[in-house]
């Protein structure tokens, strides 16, 4: 049996969702942007990075071939020649709602066709009885937020009174989630994951995706920091997943990053973690070392989206791109014989785009393997297509949702 590859550069759309509009997104396409802004010297910043986005090694895959099947738009990758056996497409979300959870299962193979729960652009943001419940099951004091709010602002506005009142802060986003930020020391870490896995059992019937520890640190408001010690408490997928077809058939799925948390913990075997992109570029080439035949190794790379992203950080999210890029041909390097390696995103989040949230956008599908073919696999109309794509190359039958291209890109299994 053969291998798979699968890295997810969360939040890396490319523009040209065809209900884009109905999100309030018609337009936002985060590759196109950045490299509009890199082009123009707006996302120049010194000692960071300066000039045109470079991504030879995205754009020897096809990335430019992908934007361009995307919204017609095409990326000059800097004379970059397509490998021979490079893919390369583009695939359109099906699932509701343009979040985590949604994208990551929907590339799994089970499209999200049921609507999340969200909280409304209200203060409070939470009902009366939810806040009354996390308040007495959670014993704590009260609590702080209760708004629609970005990450690390809310933080600035309510750190400091929450280190004197000991009052967790709770927030949410037009995502199905709700946050909670508190101090590791002055709170306590693992205090704040009991807390979290209450506040997940108290969400459950209001269908909310996700409860978020966001724990941080420092004294004041200049000096607060988010931690890499990050925890998502999400719903279980409803019906098996691939990952849970490969686990049943004996295979091992090595997470890396959050795609443990994302998928609940179902279907994994082996969950590896790292503080930002380049510690979990580690992660993901150890775990191509240790990868068997018919494994499959599922990497995020999250820093895209909550360090740039979110942020509205162009110039931040082109370097860690460019960051990402040179460190590709260490991966192409660990592929073997039967391997397949593929490279999409699980939404978008246009850091030109206003407010700080996501963006539906389609997401690029490039990849390549020794001895496969190649070749344009087109726009694909469900995140699926990758799933099953993924499973037939190592040998499972095919799934409920999506397609597989595997022929199309000369299979070889």
């Amino acid at each position: 049996m053969a291998r798979a590859f699968l890295f997810v550069l969360d939040s890396f759309g490319i523009g040209g969702a065809a209900d884009a509009e109905r999100y309030g997104d018609a337009g936002a396409n985060t590759f196109a942007h950045i490299a509009e802004a890199c082009a123009e010297g707006r996302a120049d910043r010194e000692g960071l990075r300066s000039g045109p986005l470079f991504v030879p090694y995205m754009g020897s895959l096809g990335l430019g071939k992908a934007a361009e099947t995307a919204t017609g738009l095409g990326f000059a990758s800097g004379g970059t020649d397509l490998l021979a056996t490079a893919f390369h497409g583009a695939a359109q979300e099906v699932s509701s709602g343009k979040d985590t959870p949604s994208g990551h299962w929907e590339i799994a193979g089970l499209p999200v066709l049921f609507d999340w729960g969200y909280f409304p652009d209200t203060v409070p943001a939470f009902p009366a009885a939810l806040t009354e419940a996390i308040i007495r099951e959670g014993k704590v004091p009260g609590i702080l937020g209760n708004c629609h709010a970005a990450g690390t602002e809310i933080i600035e506005r309510f750190g400091e009174e929450h280190i004197r009142t000991g009052k967790p802060i709770c927030y949410t986003s037009v995502d199905s989630v709700l946050q909670i930020a508190a101090h590791e020391a002055h709170f306590g870490l693992e205090r704040l994951y009991e807390f979290c896995k209450v506040v997940r059992r108290l969400v459950d019937p209001l269908r909310i995706g996700r409860v978020i520890a966001r724990p941080f640190v420092g004294e004041t408001t200049a000096t607060f920091e988010r931690t890499y010690n990050r925890h998502d408490y999400a719903v279980p997928p409803p019906e098996p997943t691939l990952l849970d077809r490969l686990t049943a058939r004996g295979s091992r799925v090595i997470a890396v990053g959050k795609i443990g948390d994302i998928f609940a913990h179902r279907g994994i075997s082996q969950v590896r973690k790292g503080a930002g992109n380049m510690a979990m570029f580690d992660e993901a080439l150890g775990a191509m070392d240790d990868a068997g035949d018919g494994d499959l190794v599922f990497a995020n790379f999250v820093d895209f989206d909550t360090e740039f992203g979110h942020r509205r950080d162009v110039a931040g999210y082109a370097a860690a791109l460019e960051a990402f890029d040179r460190r590709l041909p260490e991966a192409f390097a660990r592929l073997r014989q039967g391997d397949l390696l593929l490279l999409t995103a699980d939404h978008g989040n246009d850091p030109t785009w206003r407010g700080t949230d996501h963006t539906r956008e389609r997401i690029p599908v490039i990849g390549t393997g020794p001895g496969f073919k190649g070749g344009d696999i087109g726009l694909r109309t469900t995140f699926a297509d990758i799933g099953e794509t993924v499973a037939e190359h190592l040998g499972l039958e095919r799934g409920r949702h999506g397609t597989s291209f595997y022929t199309a890109i000369g299979g070889h299994a």
